[in-house]
């Protein structure tokens, strides 16, 4: 057993025993994994990532006088096959609940840290909760404070409790893994479950369009505007021009860091710092987005299949008013169930979300619904069709029809729906549009030509808008009638002018 000393949060990092594992990347890599921790206040989550990292992630002074995440802290490390990983570390507070669903919308695994002299408590249950909601996979349990458990059958009882807790959730058979923060014991089988965990994660679908949801931002002498986040879709470039969404604010890269260093580029799923240029710190704030020009278009309205918490206290009514979390933002909003009358603890449903300010979110985005007040997690659930034609009226089966082929049709049923939807569309407008992954769309599209169910609008321009075949007899029916009509008012003309 080691005889590292405990990291304490008020230790700078300078002064405390080197790291487990280096947190210096130490090669390129198509796309970085990130691990979001989870759990109870004061159960060591904080603690744990400066043990593994030498990094401590509570960079806020009064964090540091109370001994207490209060908002995002951020750590990395290289794991010993070599690649480099981002380490979110969340609040455990329920006070600030809001600020740990700013972090976890984009990790690939979690570490759920839980207290071996505690137990599972009220924010462990929340936590796994989100995490469920999320659809957060893949993860690995640290039963830290190992030092301070009354004896091993002690520990047995409380990993029991554990696994029993997360039998019915997502992380149902995750590795549980004594630890001890203090001693070092337990830290090496730990970053070999967080690897294993890693490879166990579905591959993150990249869009392939650049997005960055915001979840910092601040300015530095000599450099000016920066925001932080996690990039969940696209590739980033120094000289690139973006957009801020939803304000629309035009603005340019000057320059990138990835675990702060200097990228040219940063990779899908990169925690990474963005330094812009024309715009003022005062006109950014965590929620928006930057994204790449043209492509994300910020709605308050979009279509959703819900589902309410097991442990809800009610049901939730038929325009509730509830807090929505999505991407890194909060915003107001209100749910319109659309085939049930109020939906039951446990139970799904499909809904029409209203926001009361835009949002940015595409196909199949996961988002979490809380109560406003008292503050509690009701529920969430993932998008299905971000920019709907209307408001939908309730339990009409034609809508809810639609619904499911969106959300659980194969990407050529998507496509054919996306474009029935716009109207003749160019095929980037359509691809970007469907919320498909870039490559998967483009694939789904050219089997749809081939097959005849999607054709261009005129055939001496193929690369021009393209439309299904429903949509071509309809505008042949309504040639043909414009035609008789105009024949009947000019029975001697040869024909329509063009």
């Amino acid at each position: 057993m080691s005889s590292r000393p405990r990291p304490t949060r008020s230790t700078p990092t300078w002064a405390r025993s080197s790291p487990i594992v280096r947190p210096c990347p130490s090669r390129r890599q198509s796309t970085v994994r990130v691990i979001g921790t989870a759990g109870h206040v004061d159960h060591g989550k904080s603690t744990l990532v400066t043990a593994l990292t030498g990094i401590n992630p509570d960079r806020l002074k009064e964090e540091q006088e109370r001994e207490m995440t209060i908002d995002l802290g951020f750590a990395w490390l290289t794991l010993p096959s070599g690649e480099a990983i981002s380490i979110v570390d969340v609040p455990g507070h329920e006070d600030f609940i809001k600020n740990m669903l700013a972090g976890v919308g984009g990790i690939d695994a979690a570490l759920l840290v839980v207290a071996a002299d505690e137990g599972v408590m009220p924010q462990t249950r929340e936590h796994v909760h989100i995490l469920d909601l999320l659809q957060v996979k893949s993860g690995v349990v640290a039963l830290t404070k190992v030092d301070l458990a009354q004896d091993a059958e002690w520990l047995d009882l409380v990993a029991e409790e554990v696994r029993e807790f997360l039998s019915a959730t997502v992380l149902a058979g995750a590795p549980i893994i004594p630890v001890s923060a203090r001693s070092g014991e337990g830290l090496d089988r730990l970053l070999d479950a967080l690897r294993q965990a890693l490879e166990q994660a579905p591959p993150r679908p990249d869009r392939g369009r650049a997005r960055l949801p915001i979840d910092r931002v601040f300015t530095m002498t000599g450099f000016g505007t920066i925001v932080t986040g996690t990039l969940s879709d696209g590739i980033l470039r120094i000289g690139q021009d973006v957009e801020i969404l939803p304000s629309g604010l035009r603005s340019r890269i000057r320059g990138l860091q990835t675990h702060k260093q200097k990228v040219d580029t940063a990779a899908p799923g990169s925690r990474v710092a963005v330094n812009l240029v024309g715009v003022d710190v005062s006109q950014l704030s965590r929620g928006q987005v930057v994204a790449e020009p043209g492509v994300y278009q910020p709605t308050t309205q979009f279509d959703a299949r819900l589902r309410l918490l097991d442990d809800a206290l009610q049901p939730l009514a038929h325009n509730a008013h509830v807090d929505l979390f999505v991407g890194a933002s909060q915003t107001p909003a209100r749910i319109r169930l659309l085939d049930v009358e109020q939906l039951e603890p446990g139970q799904m449903a499909w809904a029409q979300v209203e926001a009361s300010a835009p949002v940015v979110v595409v196909t199949q985005d996961r988002f979490i619904l809380r109560q406003p007040s008292p503050s509690a997690t009701l529920g969430g659930g993932f998008v299905v069709d971000a920019h709907p034609e209307r408001r939908h009226r309730r339990f009409r089966s034609e809508v809810i029809a639609r619904l499911q082929t969106l959300a659980h049709g194969s990407p050529e049923d998507i496509l054919v729906q996306t474009l029935e939807r716009l109207g003749p569309t160019a095929p980037a407008a359509l691809v970007a549009q469907s919320g498909l992954p870039a490559e998967q769309a483009e694939r789904a599209l050219a089997s749809l030509q081939a097959q005849g169910q999607v054709f261009p609008l005129l055939a001496e321009r193929p690369s021009g808008a393209v439309l299904t075949r429903g949509q071509w007899s309809g505008l042949a029916v309504r040639l043909q009638e414009l035609l008789q009509v105009y024949h009947a008012q000019h029975p001697l003309r040869p024909g329509m002018p063009r």
